[in-house]
């Protein structure tokens, strides 16, 4: 059985360093005691808009990626999700501010352009290193295709939306090939 272990919120490669160095040091110490060996990697949840920046020193210690865009929106924007949903996203897509709500609809402009920097940077460092999303966005057809674009590998949503992702993904595959 393979795991992959996943360390969210991380804003420096020092310290998804550190993490990695204390979960081998746990590994080992069950190795030790037990004699099972286990096959898994470690990876990080690209969250903040730092990590994006620094996706690819953070990538000398991360054997995948996933976006947790529904906290990556929040952070870049600045605001978080319950109180802008529930008090002025409304107003800001009635007045036409905004085009889409940024929580339903990946922010391409803002979000993807730290997601771009991200994979560009972290695939400098590890070519071939597993990188996608999960959250809302991964259920979303517009936010599936800017996936598909930037080259991610897999999209993660909840399961009553995997019919409709699946669908986009496909769409996406076959409209930018």
């Amino acid at each position: 059985t393979f795991a992959e272990v996943e360390i969210p919120l991380v804003m420096d490669p020092a310290e998804l360093a550190y993490l990695r160095a204390e979960i081998m040091d746990v590994y080992n110490l069950v190795k030790s005691e037990t004699g099972v060996e286990l096959e898994f990697a470690v990876g990080t949840m690209l969250e903040l808009p730092r990590a994006c920046i620094v996706a690819d020193d953070i990538a000398e210690y991360a054997e995948f990626f996933s976006f947790g865009t529904n906290d990556l929106t929040q952070t870049t924007l600045g605001f978080s999700r319950d109180d802008a949903e529930g008090k002025f996203i409304p107003v800001y897509l009635e007045k036409k501010i905004i085009k889409d709500n940024p929580f339903a609809v990946l922010d391409r402009k803002g979000v993807g352009s730290l997601m771009r920097m991200a994979v560009e940077g972290a695939r400098k460092v590890r070519p071939g290193v597993l990188m996608g999303i999960c959250g809302e966005h991964g259920g979303e057809p517009s936010s599936i295709e800017f996936c598909h674009l930037i080259g991610l590998n897999y999209v993660s949503c909840s399961p009553y939306r995997i019919p409709v992702a699946r669908l986009a993904a496909a769409q996406a595959r076959l409209k930018n090939q």
